[in-house]
């Protein structure tokens, strides 16, 4: 399934959706390569299968392959980092912050892409999957990296609008009996 093909399937109450879908692939703020990359690790990590396959087919129209590569894994390191963390962050017992992680995470230091856009990506699924602690880190990371606030907030805009697009097409598609 396309993009276009998703737009279509939204129903009349995703107007909004599809209006700010459009906005974002139309929009030229960030680099091609950050851009499709920020998207597809967005898409990957909304877990709905066909947006994932959409943005992976658009993605791949824009990207090379190591940053398709670093994108994937940018979605599937900090789904892992964004389960531990998260707990790390909000368990009422601190002890678990000062035990060392024991995950293996070198891709985080060798992407293979640019260290920003990495990290942009990064920021962009840690905001999808809500874990405050790995947000707060890949934030401070970007700025330290020279990233502006405003290409920060518009990576996160745009996480925000593709995680809609796959729950509004959720709604949109009648559920199997």
């Amino acid at each position: 399934m396309s993009i276009d093909a998703i737009k279509d399937r939204l129903g009349n109450f995703a107007k909004d959706v599809k209006l700010n879908l459009s906005s974002t692939l139309n929009d030229q703020t960030l680099s091609e390569q950050t851009k499709y990359g920020l998207l597809l690790a967005s898409a990957i990590s909304t877990r709905n299968a066909h947006v994932a396959a959409a943005f992976e087919a658009e993605a791949a129209k824009h990207l090379s392959p190591a940053a398709f590569e670093a994108a994937k894994a940018a979605a599937s390191i900090m789904a892992m980092n964004n389960v531990y963390y998260r707990f790390v962050h909000l368990a009422s017992n601190k002890e678990y912050g000062t035990k060392p992680a024991r995950l293996r995470m070198n891709v985080i230091a060798n992407p293979g892409v640019d260290k920003n856009d990495f990290e942009l990506w990064s920021l962009a699924v840690s905001a999808i999957n809500g874990c405050g602690m790995c947000i707060d880190a890949h934030e401070k990371v970007l700025r330290e990296g020279g990233v502006t606030s405003e290409t920060i907030q518009t990576a996160v805009r745009f996480a925000a609008i593709v995680q809609s697009v796959a729950v509004a097409l959720e709604a949109s598609t009648p559920a199997q009996a």
